[in-house]
């Protein structure tokens, strides 16, 4: 009898170990499992946020355009400038009414009736005809840089409108102060009211005029 009462507690504890084991070994494989479904939900949040909806938020600068877009259209008259050769400078020199005048734009012709368009975003500050210059059109480009297009022959904007870069705000057409260059677009541009070289400020940014 005693060797009967012996065996059952010795069963019942072997049957504890083993149902504590199985259970144990259960529950660490769903405690797995559920740490790799984490872990992927996990992978795909971190994937989505930093690579998928990665959004740049550095906009980089406009440089300056020429005024006009047809790869014909060619420099007829250059800036003066004081440090050319004798023989450059005398081909920026306007004669108007018997009087000469320093070259103080580039005009730019060889096709006729081209479109003149905005090198900066800005505000058209003027539009107007001239008799001896054409029509007209000065745009403001910050507080110290102006552009301003003359011998235009038409004109898409008005008076206090805002542009954009590359928009087109006339064409080009003929004026009394350069007659023998035809038609033609004369363009200045003023960096604290004073005229410069436009061709050296090409591809140049605003802030750096």
């Amino acid at each position: 009898m005693k060797k009967n009462v012996l065996k059952k507690p010795i069963l019942y504890s072997i049957y504890g170990i083993l149902a504590v084991s199985f259970f144990g070994t259960v529950f660490l494989i769903e405690g797995l499992n559920n740490k790799k479904d984490m872990a992927k939900k996990d992978d795909n949040y971190v994937t989505k946020s930093i690579f998928d909806d990665t959004v740049s938020v550095v906009a980089e600068e406009n440089k300056m355009v020429k005024p006009y877009t047809d790869p014909e259209v060619k420099i007829v008259q250059n800036f003066y400038n004081y440090k050319d050769e004798a023989e450059k400078q005398q081909e920026s020199i306007i004669y108007y009414q018997n009087t000469y005048m320093q070259s103080s734009g580039v005009s730019y012709g060889g096709k006729t009736g081209f479109d003149v368009v905005a090198v900066f975003d800005g505000t058209v500050t003027s539009v107007k005809k001239d008799e001896t210059l054409g029509t007209v059109i000065e745009i403001k480009h910050s507080d110290n840089v102006t552009s301003v297009y003359q011998s235009l022959s038409d004109t898409t904007v008005k008076e206090n409108e805002t542009v954009i870069q590359g928009q087109i705000i006339g064409k080009s057409g003929e004026s009394n102060l350069q007659k023998d260059l035809k038609d033609h677009l004369y363009f200045e541009l003023l960096i604290n009211g004073n005229a410069v070289n436009p061709e050296e400020y090409y591809n140049k940014a605003l802030s750096e005029l």
